[in-house]
């Protein structure tokens, strides 16, 4: 299949997933090579699906299980949360009129306006990162760009879109990187800006109403455009990617979800954007070396338009294994069959699977929106340490890791309400971290009152919280060697749980059991095992948190 003939397909609908066989060994025409700059290493990985198949995740991501992501840029300053610099050009929303109120009219003051106010003044990667690895992170996650397609990080194809020319001018990808290093904490970096073409499409409209009715916002400068004011010499265009018509069905601001992955009328982008995405990249892996790279898109970026997202993968685990004598890189996509799970780390956005995968997999959530968001703060929304610590054992029952995203403010610091929760989560961390570290699932990940009510996937995620709540009856499995781990999902009001998967006889645990113990004080518990259940009397005081009590049976 030729890329006109898939561009056509893809014009009329057809499922990613029914073309991705046809499509594993496609390749972009000679012609269309030219471009790619950069160049990607030799190695046992091949730009193939197949080759890519061959893949094993390193142990150092199946023992870590817990990381900490860092999903700050400028669409933090405005404090309104994700999505800001898409939604402030959606004439009516709350965030175009919170957009006019704080800033102007879009076509007066844009999103590349909102770079110039970023400063990111108190900013500190070493403070932060030690926090993050003191509380039990075990890996740590900085936003190398987003959907806004501003490079956070020297970019060499982005030279003068990037941090260290605009808003804060620093190398913001080079602070959290050495502060990583200094902690050794695997570094990881996540990279948005493939989906900028159709992402910033709304830039390109105007106000339908109002004084303002017909007058353009600012998606379609050019570089003539800024004689006299701040941004005269730089080109918006290298910014925005909007010198481009509008996808089918634009105007309908939640079309961007179903043209997510190239299909549904959207506008194709062009051989330049899609070889400056990749040099973007390759440079971006060459210069920081990040043991892991998570991209926000179906499968790979670009797929299945162009093969570009294949090649940078296949560049990440050859460079890894010629820098350290083995594979240790990480990559992350969403929406993966089965073929593609084996090729990479499925990554499931706010959710979690309902079974022990097979693979190991992740889920990356929030406290609060992805960008900081003032509202969150003054209502008091932020998960909490409780909501974390349950997510974080039942997806680890699971084989799963969670990168939890702190948000930070526009400034760089990070609130005080959010504090206490990290403070609490190491706590909890701290105590019941042999719980966690480098187990295994167990031959089934729990028991209790929530496997009767779980929610299935939606897209690339999206079920947390749409279950049970977790209670004290609810009880979350992982291995190490020979001792098994039981979470107990809460405190048990009549001082002890029945572990029923334990009861005399049970299929899963023939073996006997001599010991048990509360992992976060090293206690031995009495126990009796019948053949109801294993009946564990807990202590009569209950430790600081007691919301998830991890027992060691051996």
């Amino acid at each position: 299949m030729d890329r006109r003939t898939l561009l056509q397909s893809l014009a009329v609908g057809i499922p990613i997933l029914m073309l991705s066989k046809k499509l594993s060994s496609f390749a972009l025409p000679d012609s269309a090579t030219r471009d790619f700059v950069e160049k990607i290493l030799s190695g046992p990985f091949s730009p193939t699906w197949e080759s890519l198949s061959k893949y094993e995740t390193p142990e150092w991501f199946r023992d870590a299980k817990f990381g900490i992501w860092a999903h700050w840029g400028p669409q933090c300053q405005p404090e309104a949360g994700d999505w800001y610099a898409r939604e402030m050009y959606m004439e009516g929303s709350w965030k175009y009129k919170y957009h006019i109120e704080k800033y102007g009219h879009p076509s007066e003051f844009g999103f590349k306006d909102v770079i110039n106010t970023w400063k990111a003044e108190k900013w500190d990667p070493d403070e932060l990162v030690s926090l993050y690895k003191k509380i039990g992170a075990k890996y740590f996650m900085a936003l190398a760009n987003h959907h806004d397609n501003l490079d956070l990080y020297q970019s060499k194809h982005q030279k003068e879109w990037n941090s260290t020319r605009q808003g804060p001018k620093k190398d913001i990808v080079r602070g959290w990187a050495d502060a990583a290093k200094k902690h050794h904490l695997p570094f990881a970096v996540s990279v948005h800006a493939a989906h900028a073409w159709s992402w910033m499409e709304t830039a390109q409209r105007a106000d339908r109403h109002g004084s303002y009715a017909g007058i353009p916002y600012d998606g379609k400068l050019t570089k003539k455009d800024g004689k006299g004011k701040w941004w005269e010499g730089l080109d918006p265009q290298e910014l925005y990617s909007q010198n481009h018509i509008l996808s089918k069905d634009s105007q309908d601001n939640s079309t961007i979800h179903k043209q997510w992955d190239w299909g549904n009328g959207v506008t194709p982008p062009t051989d330049a954007y899609i070889h400056k995405f990749f040099n973007r990249t390759i440079d971006l892996i060459n210069r920081y070396s990040p043991d892991m790279l998570y991209f926000d898109d179906s499968q790979l970026p670009m797929w299945p338009i162009s093969d570009v997202g294949l090649k940078i993968a296949a560049h990440l685990y050859n460079k890894t294994i010629k820098d350290n004598g083995r594979l240790t890189g990480v990559v992350t996509g969403k929406i993966l069959d089965e073929v593609q799970r084996k090729a990479m780390v499925w990554d499931i956005e706010r959710g979690q699977s309902n079974n022990i995968e097979p693979l190991p997999w992740q889920t990356d959530t929030c406290i609060g929106d992805w960008h900081y968001d003032r509202g969150i703060y003054n209502r008091k929304g932020y998960k909490s340490a409780k909501t974390v610590i349950h997510t974080l054992v039942d997806v680890v029952s699971k084989n799963g890791n969670l990168m939890l995203n702190i948000p930070l403010r526009g400034d760089g610091s990070m609130d005080e309400l959010e504090y206490k929760i990290v403070e609490e989560i190491g706590v909890w961390m701290n105590a019941n971290g042999e719980s966690i570290y480098a187990t295994r699932p167990w031959k089934i990940f729990g028991e209790g009152p929530s496997l009767k009510q779980t929610t299935a996937l939606t897209a690339q995620g999206f079920n947390e919280g749409k279950g049970l709540p977790f209670g004290a009856a609810d009880i979350r499995f992982a291995v190490k060697g020979k001792d098994l781990f039981a979470t107990v999902m809460g405190w048990p009001d009549q001082g002890f749980v029945l572990i029923k998967s334990l009861a005399n006889g049970a299929v899963h645990y023939p073996e006997q059991i001599s010991n048990v113990q509360m992992v976060s004080t090293g206690e031995k518990l009495k126990f009796e095992r019948t053949t109801a259940g294993l009946q564990v009397h807990f202590p009569a005081e209950r430790p600081v948190i007691f919301y998830a009590n991890a027992l060691k049976i051996s």
